[in-house]
């Protein structure tokens, strides 16, 4: 499955040695994990040119997103599908248009399909769920994006088994890839009412699992 670009790309971002400009103050060997918000259009003009500290912010921004992704929906050794998914993000970012939101849901897309490519690569396996420890903190609406903040790793983490693979799907992009309705519709080529009436039936799957963490779904 890896390929030796996807590695080598990873060690760049990793090892790499950061030098270059953030509105206008010089970085030097470090850069702070939030280094976007305001400053995602300096860094995506810069990621565009090729600077080596651009890559590394993003890397460090998204891939445990990714990851914790990856590994809840049972690739548990998701170290070279991540590398693909920012080789892919490297050779495709000329053509992408928006804010920080819609790069976010977009390397969740590619995420995604990377995914579906791959499991289509090779014959079918049981899936792992990931332990809750293993992924990354869940961000949080309306009364449903408030359940699913509310329900955390733990309590969703607990029930993804008992999920359909698109009722996983749905619950695994908006929780941990804090995507909107629109933006899994997207990903997932469905429609917004299509995404909702997932996300209600995966809710409703959680229900009794959750219900002992003194969350009202």
């Amino acid at each position: 499955m890896a390929s030796g670009k996807a590695t080598r790309l990873r060690q760049r971002v990793n090892g790499t040695k950061l030098t270059g400009r953030l509105n206008g103050t010089r970085l030097g060997k470090r850069i702070d994990r939030a280094v976007l918000g305001e400053s995602f259009d300096g860094v995506l003009a810069a990621a565009r040119l090729g600077e080596d500290w651009a890559w590394r912010a993003f890397y460090k921004e998204l891939a445990p997103r990714v990851q914790g992704y990856l590994r809840a929906r049972g690739e548990l050794d998701s170290d070279d599908l991540v590398g693909e998914v920012f080789l892919q993000l490297a050779r495709d970012l000329s053509r992408f248009e928006g804010g920080e939101a819609e790069f976010r849901a977009w390397v969740m897309t590619i995420a995604h399909h990377r995914l579906l490519d791959e499991r289509r690569r090779r014959s079918r396996r049981p899936t792992e769920v990931a332990a809750p420890e293993e992924l990354p903190e869940p961000l949080g609406g309306d009364v449903e994006e408030e359940a699913l903040a509310s329900i955390g790793e733990e309590g969703v983490h607990r029930a993804l088994a008992g999920l359909s693979d698109e009722q996983r799907s749905v619950l695994l992009l908006r929780i941990l890839g804090d995507l909107t309705v629109d933006q899994v519709a997207y990903a997932l080529g469905k429609s917004p009412g299509a995404v909702k009436a997932l996300q209600r039936r995966g809710l409703e799957a959680l229900k009794a699992d959750v219900s002992g963490l003194g969350v009202t779904l």
